[in-house]
């Protein structure tokens, strides 16, 4: 084994504790906090209302037969409403959530492959797609709503108190390049180890004083284990959340919310990125960078040097930091925002991880890493440059027709499939192990660099990076909204600029010779994306 890094015991949750332990507690604790608001509500609901609303879910859950252990399967986009799965957790349910843009296909194998009994879907036509898959029964959002308001039940307390930290949460399909998505089994522990850690290494970014409580917009999808594990570190941290259907309502919502940090993929910061220019100054935007770069290569952090001067309000003007996860980010986009004065925290983690392996937090952000371990987790770099994770947050598994393939070797090592090495217990990942390009001529390529810089250019909207047995490295791209029906030769010529800026990264060997423009983009609904 190659060198590892460790930071630290790391938070636990109590043997005899599930999930649902974090919301009672705080309304024990702190019962008048704001704690979670629906996009476009102007009050918040105080962590007693919200453990109120989980009671009362709860008990209409069993009345209406949910056992310990079925699983109960969740379709629509982020909301208050979607935290049915919080009182699911409570009395021992199993969550199974589903990505509102998933095929008929996928939907349907989900339901079979987890042997889903019960179903909430947000729409009419959600609730359609869950039937079409098989589902019997579908509660609608709004049912769910009504019952978490209703008090005239049975208190479920005897349920909540039998759950354990070691009993399955949440089966959560990940899909690969190729077969169907294998569910991935998530304890209450491996849930709250990610993310409880990951507020402890955070340090007070989650929380904040009473007079100065921490402030996000959550829109990532809760079918994600990314959502899930930022939302139960708000939860945990006592941020003021709000709840927002998807990236673009986020975004939208930012100058309104004001927001003190945010969890975001590295595609939405470079959506900002972009809308920003039209507003810029000519040379603005490369001078934030270079100041930006600046301050992250001396150690500096950017949210305490630079005064608070967002991009014309479009961040909400409070904005410090944001953790950015999910795919990798260029370096000159999170040069750009240290230029006004936000800390981009690059993390790392997969579902089979609970999403959390490291994090950078603001005092030791370290540009091109990916942060240290979050504290109960350790990181090893195999002989092969494979990174390998062990910790509390690592699952058991994989469910149904996936579960005699579990990542996990006999010491309880996650086999990650990405390659990275370790710098002063920093992690850096630098390739996949089925995504690094091997010419024709023996040269070894990592694209994602290249296409993280292509990406940047306002004509592109995606980039894939191709070379794999060739002779070259070729590219190919599809055109952001903005740059259809352009004059060919003009586009043709931007995006030359793209490609010879991405070029500039790389040797001679690993550099694109020739790039293609494909008439649609890369997407579910095209067939291009799983």
């Amino acid at each position: 084994m190659n060198p590892q890094s460790f930071s630290g015991p790391g938070v636990e949750l109590a043997e005899k504790s599930g999930l649902s332990s974090i919301i009672f507690d705080a309304a024990d604790r702190t019962p008048g906090r704001p704690s979670l608001r629906d996009s476009g509500h102007s009050e918040s609901l105080t962590c007693l209302e919200v453990a109120d609303r989980v009671r009362n879910l709860a008990s209409a859950l069993v009345e209406a037969g949910v056992g310990v252990g079925e699983r109960v399967a969740v379709l629509g986009r982020t909301s208050l409403d979607w935290v049915v799965h919080l009182a699911v957790l409570a009395v021992g349910g199993v969550v199974v959530p589903v990505y509102p843009t998933s095929s008929p296909d996928q939907i349907r194998h989900i339901v079979a492959d987890s042997g889903s009994t019960h179903f909430a879907a947000e729409s009419e036509l959600d609730a359609e797609r869950l039937s079409d898959a098989g589902a019997a029964t579908v509660w609608s959002f709004e049912t769910v709503s009504q019952w978490s308001r209703s008090t005239s039940r049975t208190a479920p307390d005897d349920r909540i108190a039998a759950v354990h930290r070691d009993d399955l949460a949440m089966i959560v399909y990940t899909s690969g390049t190729t077969g169907p998505a294998k569910g991935c089994m998530l304890s209450h522990r491996n849930m709250f180890a990610a993310a409880a850690n990951t507020v402890v290494r955070a340090g007070d970014m989650f929380g904040g004083t009473a007079d100065d409580q921490a402030v996000t917009a959550l829109g990532l999808p809760l079918a994600h284990v990314f959502g899930q594990t930022i939302l139960f570190a708000t939860l945990y941290g006592g941020t003021d959340t709000h709840l927002l259907p998807g990236i673009p309502d986020t975004v939208a919502a930012l100058p309104q919310i004001k927001p003190t940090f945010l969890a975001l993929v590295p595609y939405a910061l470079e959506k900002i990125r972009k809308a920003a220019r039209a507003h810029l100054e000519g040379g603005a935007e490369e001078a934030a960078v270079a100041d930006g770069l600046t301050l992250l290569r001396s150690g500096q952090q950017a949210s305490a040097v630079v005064p608070p001067r967002p991009v014309l309000g479009m961040l909400g003007g409070r904005l410090r930091s944001v953790i950015s996860g999910g795919a990798s980010l260029d370096d000159s986009t999170a040069g750009f925002y240290a230029g006004f004065g936000v800390d981009i925290l690059n993390c790392y983690g997969m579902t089979e991880s609970a999403t959390a392996v490291t994090v950078n937090e603001p005092k030791t952000n370290r540009i091109g890493t990916v942060g240290r371990p979050i504290p109960g987790t350790t990181v090893a770099i195999a002989p092969d440059g494979e990174v390998l994770v062990r910790g509390a947050n690592v699952t058991r598994g994989y469910w149904g027709a996936a579960a005699d393939r579990s990542p996990v070797d006999a010491d309880g090592w996650l086999h990650t499939g990405d390659i990275g090495e370790l710098d002063d217990g920093y992690l850096r990942i630098t390739g996949r192990k089925k995504e690094i390009l091997v010419t024709s001529g023996g040269k070894n390529v990592a694209p994602t660099p290249l296409e993280d810089r292509i990406r940047l250019h306002p004509f592109v909207s995606n980039a894939v990076v191709i070379g794999d047995g060739r002779s070259y490295v070729a590219a190919l791209i599809t055109l952001d909204p903005a740059a259809v029906g352009l004059d060919d030769a003009l586009v043709r010529a931007e995006l030359q600029t793209a490609v010879d800026d991405a070029n500039s990264l790389v040797s001679r060997a690993e550099s694109i010779r020739q790039f293609r423009v494909l008439s649609v983009d890369f997407t579910v609904d095209s067939g291009l994306l799983t």
